[in-house]
């Protein structure tokens, strides 16, 4: 996508049902986006052409999800000077607590802003929260979506308030 703002990368095509979360949250607040596939180790040389580039494309974020070493966040930050968003996938092995240490732990001087362990949806308000600076429909945007949200946690305390503890588990239980 020409026009993108957000690049949404990930080392493998395993990392996509997690990262499709970003996608969500992009496509809710109408906000264009490219989604790669590019590895830090398998692809090094893609992978640093595509941090290179980014920001002459017209990519403003970056959120790079990535697993086990989780090495890809850091690469391309490495490589760039817009800001990269790292979602931590979870993995077999460990957990995902590998791949966030790994992200995480970034020397000083090449900074990776670090999600929770499958966090793509968070990652996404991120980056909206980023472009909201610069772009105004994005802010109202934003800020509409926190207000759903916020109301959406009103309704449910009004229909616990109605229902009780024991009613509104029922009624939970009927609509599943």
């Amino acid at each position: 996508m020409k026009d993108a703002l957000v690049s949404i990368v990930m080392g493998s095509d395993s990392d996509l049902p997690v990262m499709r979360e970003a996608a969500s949250v992009l496509d809710e607040l109408g906000i264009s986006y490219e989604v790669i596939i590019t590895s830090a180790h398998r692809t090094p040389e893609e992978t640093e052409t595509f941090a290179k580039n980014a920001a002459d494309r017209g990519i403003k974020v970056i959120i790079a999800g990535a697993g086990g070493a989780a090495h890809l966040p850091g690469v391309i930050a490495s490589y760039t000077h817009l800001p990269v968003i790292g979602v931590p996938i979870k993995t077999l092995s460990l957990g995902g607590i590998d791949s966030l240490y790994s992200i995480v732990q970034m020397p000083g001087g090449i900074p990776v802003a670090a999600m929770a362990i499958d966090g793509a949806k968070n990652a996404g308000i991120f980056a909206a929260q980023i472009l909201a600076l610069e772009f105004p429909a994005v802010k109202e945007k934003l800020l509409d979506f926190r207000r759903k949200m916020a109301n959406k946690v009103k309704e449910k305390n009004d229909l616990l308030s109605r229902l009780g503890i024991e009613g509104y588990l029922k009624n939970k239980e009927k609509k599943n």
